[in-house]
């Protein structure tokens, strides 16, 4: 049996690939989008989103940036991926 592992990125990673700030990505965390996996380092927690969670926020940002309110985008974005399935 094998196991695939999905790459996940950093919060500074997932900034860069998505055009949103720290603060927004935080913020949306568990209103809009998924929480992210949370790493141990030590006494550290670090976030890492998934690929899928970085495609989420990306087609969030398409429609923040057609004029949708942040609401509006995710509930897009949430029938979105209903309908893909």
């Amino acid at each position: 049996m094998t196991t695939q592992h999905s790459k996940t990125y950093s919060i500074g990673d997932a900034v860069k690939m998505t055009n949103i700030t720290e603060r927004q990505l935080r913020n949306w965390e568990g209103k809009y989008i998924p929480m992210p996996v949370r790493i141990q380092s030590g006494e550290r927690s670090y976030r890492r989103y998934t690929e899928e969670q970085i495609e989420i926020i990306k087609e969030m940002k398409v429609y923040i940036d057609q004029g949708y309110t942040l609401r509006r985008a995710s509930e897009l974005v949430a029938k979105m991926i209903l309908a893909e399935q």
